[in-house]
């Protein structure tokens, strides 16, 4: 896996949350970046954790996109999603990535190589039983980064 599919993962939905039980969302029209509730919400870097594990495993298995990660460092490509999500999310970390259109340069990925990458993310968090609220509130927040990874 190359770490341009970093910026894949993030945008898909990349994800949070947490088996032990996220608390209670604020309302719709609470404010979400600038603040840590949505990185709380999702149970903070475990939580978080845990979605990117389960979603790395979901594309890893998935022959529509796993090509792109062929020669990726999965463990530095983990480590920067988390770092990602996490400042995303208003936690208290820094992302020491590339820019998206670096990291995605060169690969051609398209609006299909995009959406699966999503699918594959929404996969991994419902399968974690992460509330679909929390879902969508992590999707508005990485979802502008479509056109920093498509087409690149």
């Amino acid at each position: 896996m190359r770490a341009t599919t970093l910026t894949i993962l993030l945008l898909s939905a990349l994800v949070a949350a947490c088996a032990g039980g996220p608390r209670k969302a604020p309302p719709a029209s609470a404010p979400v970046q600038g603040s840590s509730a949505l990185y709380d919400d999702l149970g903070g870097t475990p939580g978080i954790e845990r979605v990117v594990d389960a979603t790395l495993a979901i594309v890893h298995a998935d022959p529509h996109i796993n090509l792109f990660f062929e020669n990726t460092d999965i463990p530095d490509l983990r480590r920067l999603l988390v770092e990602q999500i996490c400042a995303a999310t208003g936690g208290p970390c820094e992302y020491t990535g590339r820019s998206m259109e670096e990291s995605h340069s060169g690969m051609g990925l398209t609006d299909e190589d995009f959406d699966r990458f999503v699918a594959d993310m929404i996969a991994a968090m419902d399968g974690l039983a992460v509330p679909k609220d929390l879902q969508q509130r992590l999707l508005a927040l990485l979802g502008p980064m479509r056109p920093q990874i498509v087409g690149q």
